[in-house]
């Protein structure tokens, strides 16, 4: 509950100064029209597809014979950019074992094209990278996770027949201990 709160509290602070800087995705009533009206402006330009949680649900639930692994993270939190090579490295090593790595960037609209987009582009990342902009963080949290205290890096790890949530960062080795036990 502290990292929910910590989390909330954090998206608050910079939702409120980055007021005007992001899409409207869905028919929010909470969403003021000033900030909806300005979401589609930096939307529009960001290279990234940019989801509420119900347009990134179906990601988090493809029944097609693969491994998903589901990173949470943001080019603001140093355990995210630490692991983000590891990710990358089991993607190249596994995608042949119908591994599939999701990047879901928790960046603020302000660091969209900014931070997050040259972020990508300086490290080469290959892995897809999707925008989750989401100020109902309440209610999303613990649908991806009942335990989930909305601190990253987090990572879901699923196929058809598995799924476990891991509210923490991972070594190379630690990442590819889990995931090989959803591919053998």
């Amino acid at each position: 509950m502290k990292h929910l709160l910590l989390l909330s509290m954090t998206v608050l602070f910079l939702m409120s100064s980055c007021k005007g800087e992001q899409k409207s995705k869905t028919d929010n009533k909470d969403v003021t029209p000033e900030y909806a009206e300005a979401q589609s402006e930096t939307a529009d330009q960001v290279k990234f597809p940019i989801y509420d949680y119900e347009g990134l649900k179906p990601l988090l639930y493809k029944d097609d014979g693969k491994t998903y692994v589901i990173n949470f993270w943001a080019t603001w939190c140093k355990p995210c950019i630490v692991e983000l090579p590891y990710f990358e490295q089991v993607y190249a090593e596994q995608k042949d074992n119908n591994v599939e790595v999701v990047l879901v960037s928790l960046d603020m609209p302000s660091m969209w094209k900014s931070k997050l987009e040259p972020f990508v582009e300086k490290k080469g990342l290959k892995s897809k990278v999707v925008i989750l902009d989401d100020p109902k963080q309440n209610d999303w949290i613990p649908k991806i996770a009942e335990d989930w205290g909305g601190g990253i890096p987090a990572t879901l790890i699923y196929s058809k027949n598995k799924r476990s949530f891991y509210p923490q960062g991972f070594t190379y080795e630690e990442l590819n201990k889990e995931i090989s036990k959803f591919i053998n």
